[in-house]
């Protein structure tokens, strides 16, 4: 999420009436979670776990939880509650704003776009041209939809990220400031829902096709011309390069990356990074010829079963 005016440091922590270290006047431009940090971003980290990736991410400004040697290059702003702050950040910059009317009056739309009744467009959204969104499709604010894309009824674009801070009594959560940007000649089935990014964009690339009931998580970037069967399910933070095949009922782990031309067979579990143009199936995902062959053997087994019993009858000794 970049600023629309950059902040200095001195300015940020006046904000959150905070302590740091680092000059005055060091500039913050953006605001983002880890997975989505570039230079000048303010991230937040508060386990210990955490601190050695967030300190040396690309992320020049850091809300921590405790003190730390700050690398050269960097500010540090110092905070009993990293997540409370950089939430109350989010809401600052990045505020709810309420709809009167279905169609935003700051929502752009382009020649030729056609939006059939009870669709709902947020504010600041943009759609390109020659577009056709069907009825009771959810277009939330600040998503960007490129020309020549087809949506189906009943699609949710823009829903917020499962994104939460387990306290000792109940779960934080952590607003969600990014969008969705889906790209020219994209095709979104019915019942879809894709959440916008935590702090980023959600993306989903050229001439990619979505059949019906697909679940798309935070932050996750869909390359080119992919193809995805119904009631596919992705989690956040996930990778998918370019002509991928997902086919129906595949789930994804979060935090991993499916490589260029990948098929995955329906109702596999993708727990780990798949490397590129490669057939997978099963859960774990595996290469699905490996996979085959051991089902192959599997029906074997009580044939093998039944000889090893005639063998022991034969010799009980």
């Amino acid at each position: 999420m970049q600023l629309a005016q950059p902040l200095t440091l001195k300015q940020t922590c006046d904000l959150l009436q905070a302590k740091y270290f680092g000059p005055p006047d060091f500039l913050i431009t953006g605001i983002n979670e880890i997975h989505m940090v570039e230079r000048g971003d303010l991230t937040f980290v508060d386990h210990p776990k955490y601190y050695d990736k967030a300190l040396k991410s690309a992320a020049t400004t850091i809300i921590i939880n405790q003190q730390a040697d700050c690398p050269e290059g960097k500010a540090l702003i110092f905070s009993d509650d990293p997540f409370r702050d950089f939430v109350w950040l989010i809401n600052k910059f990045r505020p709810f704003q309420p709809s009167s009317q279905m169609i935003s009056p700051s929502a752009k739309i382009g020649k030729g776009t056609i939006l059939q009744p009870g669709v709902f467009v947020g504010n600041h959204v943009v759609i390109g041209e020659n577009c056709l969104i069907h009825p009771h499709v959810t277009i939330y604010d600040h998503t960007i939809i490129g020309n020549n894309v087809i949506i189906h009824s009943g699609s949710v674009i823009g829903s917020d990220g499962l994104y939460y801070k387990r306290r000792s009594t109940h779960y934080d959560k952590l607003v969600s400031g990014g969008r969705v940007v889906i790209e020219d000649n994209v095709e979104i089935g019915a019942s879809c829902t894709i959440d916008r990014g935590s702090t980023g964009d959600t993306t989903i690339g050229w001439g990619t096709k979505f059949d019906n009931q697909i679940h798309v998580g935070h932050d996750t970037k869909i390359g080119r011309n992919c193809l995805f069967a119904a009631q596919v399910g992705i989690a956040g933070c996930v990778v998918i390069e370019n002509d991928v095949i997902l086919w129906g009922q595949v789930g994804v782990q979060k935090d991993l990356t499916i490589k260029k031309g990948t098929i995955v067979l329906g109702q596999s579990g993708v727990t780990k990074t798949l490397e590129a143009g490669k057939p997978y199936f099963g859960t774990p995902a595996q290469d699905s010829r490996e996979f085959l062959k051991q089902l192959a053997s599997l029906r074997k087994l009580p044939e093998l079963m039944d000889k090893l019993k005639s063998l022991e009858t034969k010799n009980p000794d």
